[in-house]
C-alpha cells in the first residue's frame, strides 16, 4: 500500500469513528481531530521548504512583530520556556533568527529575523492560505462565519476559566513538574512489583 492511499485509509477511519462510534462524543476531541489534520497538512507542505511547524510557529509571530524577547515569544505561541529555547537556537543555526541582548537589559534576550527569515513569509503564508482552502472546500460562508464566531467564543471562554482558576491558585504546571508527578506516580506501581517478584 502506498503513503498516500496509507493517509487516505487513515482518514477515512477518523470520519467514520465521528459518525459512527461516537456521534456524541466531547467536543474538545472533535476540536483536537480537526487541529492535527490542519497541523499535518500544513506539515507537509511546510517540510518542502525544510521548516518545520514548531518554527512556523514562531516565524508567524515575528512577522507581525519582529524583536520580541524569548519570554513574551513563549507567552505568544502557549509554550514553555525550555521548548522555545531550544527551538530559537535551531532556528539560529538555520539562519532564520538571531538572538541578541540590548544594552539596557542585559538579562533579557530578543529575537529578530534575519532576511532569511522574512523572506519566507513569501514562500510559507500561501502554503497556510491553501491549507485552509482545502480544510474549507464545500462549506458555505455562513457556516464558516458561524464557526469563526464559536470557536472565537471558546477560546474566550476557556481563557476566562484559565484566569479564574489561576485566581484559585491553580496553574498550569510546567514540563518538569508534570515530568516530576508521573515519576512519582510510577514509583509505587514499581515498587509493587518488586516486592511480588521478591515474595514469589
Amino acid at each position: 500500500m502506498t503513503e498516500a492511499k496509507k493517509k487516505v485509509k487513515e482518514a477515512q477511519a477518523i470520519l467514520r469513528h465521528w459518525r459512527e462510534a461516537v456521534p456524541d462524543d466531547r467536543f474538545a476531541h472533535l476540536v483536537k481531530d480537526a487541529g492535527r489534520g490542519l497541523t499535518r497538512a500544513l506539515q507537509m507542505r511546510l517540510t518542502e521548504h525544510s521548516v518545520s511547524f514548531g518554527h512556523w510557529t514562531f516565524l508567524r509571530i515575528l512577522w507581525v512583530e519582529d524583536g520580541l524577547t524569548q519570554r513574551e515569544l513563549s507567552e505568544r505561541a502557549g509554550l514553555m520556556e525550555p521548548t522555545t529555547f531550544s527551538a530559537l537556537k535551531a532556528m539560529e543555526q538555520l539562519g532564520y533568527v538571531e538572538r541578541r541582548q540590548q544594552p539596557d537589559s542585559r538579562k533579557k534576550v530578543y529575537v529578530f529575523l534575519t532576511e532569511a527569515g522574512r523572506a519566507l513569509r513569501d514562500k510559507l503564508v500561501p502554503l497556510a492560505e491553501e491549507v485552509n482552502k482545502v480544510a474549507l472546500e464545500g462549506i458555505d460562508a455562513a457556516t464558516i462565519a458561524a464557526a469563526r464566531d464559536m470557536l472565537l467564543k471558546m477560546i474566550h471562554n476557556l481563557a476566562e476559566d484559565e484566569s479564574e482558576q489561576s485566581r484559585k491558585e491553580r496553574r498550569m504546571p510546567s514540563t518538569r513538574q508534570i515530568s516530576s508527578l508521573l515519576d512519582r506516580a510510577r514509583k509505587p506501581e514499581g515498587k509493587a512489583r518488586q516486592k511480588s517478584k521478591q515474595t514469589v
